[in-house]
């Protein structure tokens, strides 16, 4: 039951802090389960962030519920979804139902000026670890310079490019990549 507790209330403190969606709670879930908790390793971090994105849902709630799932089996996932979901939840429920206008509050419009900052530094800091944490292998690094100066192109040109399309056009890739090495691999003796 402790764990349990442990799981929502860390889970929780990220959801309850966290502005800007799922890539910039990216870094505190990293820092929390990684550095502090020790629950999961750096490899485990990339390779949950690579699947919660590829999963439908938010990538924070996917991360908590793997999370929690690898914690406590199912009953720790639903803790850590819960504790991750319910701060936001009762946040917005209560300012939509009490507050008119919200937005229109002088400081709080300054407040979210400044947390636009804040969000954009948690996003880049995100992917800062994971890129110091990636096995450096030729074929990752090209994949990852590859998809970077794609990225750049299709903002920089305003190319209107479904993220469907790339995902399917990355997974044919990565697929194709996966049966060349195959191939290779079988080809020389004693492999």
């Amino acid at each position: 039951m402790m764990a349990l507790l442990e799981l929502f209330f860390t889970f929780a403190k990220v959801g309850m802090f966290t502005f800007g969606g799922g890539y910039a709670m990216l870094s505190l879930i990293e820092n929390v389960c990684v550095e502090e908790k020790k629950w999961i390793t750096h490899d485990e971090m990339m390779n949950i962030t690579v699947i919660a994105e590829s999963t439908p849902g938010p990538i924070a709630i996917n991360c908590a519920t793997y999370v929690g799932y690898k914690k406590g089996k199912m009953i720790g996932a639903i803790a850590a979804t819960l504790g991750m979901v319910l701060p936001s939840f009762v946040i917005i429920y209560v300012i939509s139902r009490f507050l008119d206008g919200f937005l229109e509050i002088t400081w709080v419009a300054h407040a979210f000026l400044g947390i636009k900052i804040a969000v954009g530094i948690l996003i880049v800091d995100a992917a800062l670890k994971m890129l110091k944490n990636m096995k450096k292998r030729p074929m990752q690094l090209s994949i990852m310079i590859c998809s970077t100066v794609a990225m750049i192109l299709i903002s920089a040109f305003s190319l209107r490019i479904s993220s469907m399309l790339l995902m399917v056009a990355a997974a044919f890739v990565g697929i194709l990549i996966y049966e060349i090495n195959n191939f290779f691999k079988k080809e020389k003796p004693g492999k």
